[in-house]
């Protein structure tokens, strides 16, 4: 078997064809002392990503699905759309200094629109952030964002509950643990923030260094927005909008939808 593309906590994605690939559920080493509860874990993360996108259908800002696969002798999984340009965390990390204003606005557009859509079919994603953002070249000159990973999502329609909640700088550390559309809102307003600045809330641009930089900046952005101290947002496109989504102003994301498409009317009114 060749070696997997990438390799995720609970899951290996592996080439098919031309523009397809597959995502395998990961094996658990037998001898683990968890090896029965993560296996079940990643079992229902699979049998909730799998109803979820059945659930979803076609739609240009979501992931295009095309099926699971189990045959003899073939990798089992979900056949998935192979994005042109990878997730947008790397995308961000690589380019953030040489992303036009334009491609940013339609990117956070593209981001609100997607999460009004799973919330109209009563799923709530709980697992928002740039990783989790894909980027495509839907022509040769635009970069268009597709949501995936939807293993940690809910939706009462369906039944599933994949258990998750976003990781700090994307969680409100006030609200309650539960899969929330609040919950989703909130952590749109710090995707919101990382596609205009480049870097995710009260953290510097660029990787993190280690694995204790990561839990120092977890622990640090739970403080902040524990305190309900945000980033300075004056000046930013969409500033008041990415505030709004972090201090509950907003009940729906289609109101955040209305909202980004007003400031984007009267940045392009502006700068005609």
């Amino acid at each position: 078997m060749a070696a997997p593309e990438c390799r995720g906590s609970t899951s290996y994605i592996f080439p098919v064809r031309p523009g397809v690939i597959v995502k395998q559920p990961a094996e658990v080493w037998r001898e683990s002392p968890a090896y029965r509860r993560l296996t079940e874990k990643i079992a229902n993360n699979f049998l909730v990503e799998q109803k979820i996108l059945e659930a979803l259908g076609a739609h240009p800002r979501i992931v295009k699905y095309h099926g699971w696969q189990d045959e003899p002798e073939s990798l089992r999984g979900l056949l998935l759309s192979k994005a042109s340009h990878g997730n947008l965390q790397r995308y961000l990390e690589a380019n953030h200094d040489n992303i036009p204003l334009s491609i940013r606005q339609r990117w956070c557009r593209q981001v609100v629109e997607s999460i009004s859509y799973i919330h109209h079919h009563g799923v709530i994603h709980s697992d928002l952030r740039p990783d989790n953002f894909l980027v495509h070249a839907t022509t040769p000159t635009s970069l268009d964002l597709w949501l995936c990973d939807f293993g940690g999502s809910t939706c009462e329609k369906l039944g599933v509950d994949g258990k998750q909640l976003p990781d700090p700088g994307f969680f409100d550390p006030n609200a309650e643990c539960m899969s929330t559309t609040a919950i989703d809102i909130f952590s749109v307003g710090s995707l919101l923030y990382s596609i205009v600045s480049g870097h995710w809330p009260h953290r510097d641009p660029g990787p993190f260094k280690s694995a204790e930089d990561y839990r120092s900046y977890d622990e640090r952005v739970e403080e902040h927005f524990r305190n309900r101290e945000y980033p300075d947002v004056d000046g930013f496109f969409g500033g008041t909008i990415i505030l709004g989504c972090w201090t509950k102003k907003y009940s729906s994301a289609d109101d955040v939808l209305q909202a980004l498409d007003q400031e984007i009317k009267m940045t392009r009114e502006c700068g005609s």
